[in-house]
């Protein structure tokens, strides 16, 4: 029979076969009606994928959970996992190809209303996303789209999505003279990772797990390993003179990690006493992360090619170093005046206008 009931269940039960595949599922109701509706959808799907050679309809739960698993490598999972959370109650009861551009629209304008965020101790505090916060979750939607189209075949297309228009990328930076002012403001133990950070260019989830095990003080080298890189590789340090002497400081004060305080590792940058001291040496608009720009800031003017400052600071492509291409015009006036020698033999001021 193929609707019946069990002892276990109030709700209705069907059992469908198509061609030896069988089906035996809840209806999860208790209407004899609606169940019997519920069997013949079924069973007209299942027909339809059978002789006809329609996809079977996935659900967007299915998919995140696919992604999940095969992107557990990924060093942004755990912000995919949150993003999930979130974009639940938007798609959690759709399936993949009842998402459309007005779906999707819809959703990018319910995320970017200010939303309460709760912090620790029961704190509270109203939040308002920005338009580059919202379009990192419409990349992720179109991602797994996009996958489920062209690797997974569970859908046969993909709607278009309309990212929202986002500023151009920070790139703030201070001058050797703040950075002297700001140096002389911090306690010792966030001079030498400041310092250190000016003189890599390494993040700070880099400087601060920065191990022992990672450094060679002989040969003047340390690296970041691929598990701790932003784009999964690892990242090789050439090791200045200065940046030496704030490894030997560190020397004795701890088994495993360079940065430490009072005897433990660092765990975070960003506290009171680097917030103070950036005021009493009068910088504002100024992040931790701002030292990489800084860095890279200062590496262009020196002229640094780009191929160069990209392998020393462990960027993917070299489209992220471009954008400090600006800060030195030397470099591009000496390729144009290559060019120079061949019309040298010009008089090109006997030339008139016509």
């Amino acid at each position: 029979m193929s609707l019946y009931r069990r002892k276990d269940s109030s709700a209705w039960w069907i059992k469908v076969s198509i061609n030896g595949r069988t089906v035996s599922k809840s209806t999860g109701t208790a209407d004899k009606v609606d169940a019997q509706e519920f069997h013949d959808r079924l069973k007209v799907s299942m027909w339809e994928q059978d002789r006809l050679g329609h996809k079977p309809s996935r659900s967007w739960q299915e998919a995140v959970v696919r992604w999940l698993v095969e992107t557990s490598h990924k060093a942004t999972h755990c912000d995919d996992i949150a993003k999930f959370k979130r974009l639940h109650e938007h798609l959690g009861h759709l399936k993949l190809n009842e998402i459309t551009r007005d779906v999707l629209d819809s959703t990018a304008q319910d995320l970017l209303k200010p939303h309460v965020k709760k912090l620790g101790n029961n704190a509270k505090r109203l939040v308002s996303p920005k338009p580059s916060t919202i379009n990192r979750y419409l990349a992720l939607i179109r991602s797994i789209l996009i996958r489920a189209r062209d690797e997974w075949e569970w859908i046969d297309k993909v709607p278009k999505v309309r990212l929202f228009r986002e500023p151009e990328g920070r790139e703030r930076a201070i001058t050797p003279e703040q950075a002297r002012k700001l140096l002389h403001e911090l306690p010792e133990h966030q001079r030498d990772t400041v310092l250190f950070a000016l003189l890599t260019g390494l993040r700070q989830a880099n400087v601060l797990g920065l191990e022992w095990s990672c450094v060679n003080l002989e040969q003047r080298h340390a690296y970041v390993r691929a598990t701790h890189s932003k784009n999964r590789k690892a990242i090789s340090v050439p090791l200045t003179d200065d940046a030496l002497v704030i490894l030997q400081r560190q020397i004795g004060k701890h088994p495993i990690r360079v940065f430490t305080y009072a005897g433990k590792p660092l765990a975070r940058a960003n506290t009171a006493s680097w917030v103070a001291a950036l005021k009493r040496a009068g910088i504002e608009d100024f992040r931790w992360h701002d030292l990489r720009h800084t860095w890279a800031t200062w590496h262009r003017m020196a002229g640094t090619p780009t191929h160069e400052l990209q392998r020393l600071g462990g960027w993917k492509t070299g489209a992220m170093v471009e954008r400090y291409a600006h800060l030195a015009p030397n470099a591009l006036q000496d390729a144009a005046a290559r060019l120079g020698s061949a019309v040298s033999s010009y008089d090109l001021a006997t030339f008139s206008e016509k």
